[in-house]
């Protein structure tokens, strides 16, 4: 059990520290729509989580199937995350200071879109398919207890991780200017835009150069 423990706390300091476009994500819509808009849209990330640990675990042999798939996912994922960059760096309208600061109303519709764009940014990553896919190779003799111990610590600190950014936030929210509103939302589409691109980059090159 005890190695169990410490390789749920290994894979979830190695969560934790990962930089990805959700971290940039959590920090626009904290800033822009409040803290509930924040904890919709990683409320996604964390069900996505979830699913692929318990198919990792259970259906291993369909997650393997689709990581011979790396190539159209990864595709897929970078095309959704360009199209996330190009929408938030040219085409969405930002809300200035003074109308944040009264409060900017978001419809139910709106949340559970938030929610779905965090599910898929997370799903639709080979990198993430690949990383519960291990852990759970790893974990294959361990008992059922054992399992849940590593994946619950791992979860849960993420979790904790995730709660801490969207707090942290918050409080950056009270120094912001229009002008600084404005550069964190365009470097937020940027990130989309760049993550997009290398991960497209990374399957293809990838599937062209499989010996390297």
């Amino acid at each position: 059990m005890t190695e169990a423990i410490i390789s749920g706390l290994l894979l979830g300091i190695a969560l934790v520290f990962s930089v990805g476009p959700v971290i940039f994500t959590i920090l626009k819509l904290r800033i822009n729509y409040g803290i509930a808009s924040a904890f919709y849209f990683i409320g996604g990330v964390w069900f996505s989580d979830a699913l692929w640990v318990l198919l990792a675990n259970y259906f291993g042999s369909l997650l393997e199937n689709l990581t011979s798939h790396k190539l159209e996912i990864g595709t897929v994922g970078g095309i959704f995350l360009m199209s996330l960059g190009i929408f938030y760096l040219f085409f969405k309208k930002y809300h200035t200071k003074e109308e944040l600061s009264k409060g900017v109303k978001i419809e139910a519709s709106t949340h559970a879109k938030l929610f779905l764009t965090g599910f898929l940014i997370n799903t639709l990553n080979p990198g993430v398919i690949a990383l519960w896919l291990a852990a759970a190779t790893k974990a294959l003799s361990n008992t059922l207890e054992e399992k849940v111990a590593t994946f619950s610590i791992c979860l849960a600190m993420n979790i904790a991780a995730d709660i801490f950014k969207i707090n942290l936030s918050g409080k950056l929210s009270s120094k912001l200017t229009d002008k600084n509103i404005i550069i964190i939302n365009k470097i937020s589409g940027l990130m989309f835009l760049v993550f997009g691109v290398v991960l497209i980059f990374g399957v293809w090159y990838a599937k062209l150069h499989p010996h390297k």
